[in-house]
């Protein structure tokens, strides 16, 4: 376990009202690399949290990235249990240096439950509940139709190269989900991306540390182009239900 994982560990048992962190994607696939990887991570809090509790969550997040956590991406969201079932219900979240607002999805919930581990706390399938086959299709159709469809909308935004190289494989691992209702692995996606081998083997060099550059416009253009054909289908898949 990084040892960001369990400086934070530490601060939030202190805290005495975090009752569960568990720890979810690429860290629990066994997919994690170090300075590539997001660390995702999930803490169970006795009660919603107020003002001050989420400024003392703000400082204590603002201190670990600028120490053990520099450089590693480390987020989590503090969901109370009293709205654990409440899917729309909307969550303070560390992310990428602020604290926003976000609902516990469904691939995150499916990623827990079927891979995720407990920090500290209960297992996942002692918290969350079970996530048949056809809730991971649910969960995937509901991403491509949520953040990706508007993502669609915005041609633009493919020109960074951070958001077409999530999309590629994102599209990957929603149309596996689509297909199969299980989960696959961001390095695995790569390979089943729809991309050209030379994409697909700068997409492995970055995910391996190395910076690799791709050309900035036609990887927009074949991400972009990717994320229209998935949203399409899953909006035919919905319809089809």
């Amino acid at each position: 376990m990084p040892a960001a994982v369990d400086e934070l560990s530490a601060k939030l048992i202190a805290l005495g009202w975090v009752t569960d962190l568990l720890v979810g994607g690429s860290l629990a696939t066994g997919d994690y690399r170090p300075g590539v990887s997001d660390i995702d991570l999930v803490a169970f809090t006795e009660g919603p949290l107020d003002a001050e509790a989420r400024s003392t969550i703000t400082a204590l997040h603002r201190a670990l990235d600028a120490t053990t956590a520099a450089g590693a991406n480390l987020g989590c969201a503090y969901v109370a249990g009293s709205a654990l079932l409440d899917v729309a219900s909307r969550h303070p979240t560390w992310t990428h240096g602020h604290l926003v607002d976000r609902p516990l999805s469904g691939i995150t919930r499916a990623e827990l439950v079927r891979h995720g581990d407990a920090v500290f706390g209960r297992p996942p399938d002692a918290v969350l509940a079970s996530m048949t086959d056809d809730d991971v299709r649910r969960a995937a159709q509901a991403e491509l139709a949520g953040y990706w469809a508007k993502a669609v909308r915005r041609p633009w935004w493919w020109l960074d190269p951070s958001i077409a190289d999530l999309g590629l494989t994102s599209m990957a691992r929603a149309r596996h989900a689509l297909a199969t209702g299980t989960l696959i692995t961001k390095t695995s996606a790569i390979d089943a991306a729809q991309a050209p081998g030379w994409l697909r083997g700068d997409l492995h060099a970055r995910r391996g540390g190395s910076a690799v550059r791709s050309p900035r416009l036609r990887t927009a253009m074949v991400a972009w182009s990717d994320a229209r054909r998935t949203t399409a289908a899953a909006r035919r898949w919905r319809s089809s239900q």
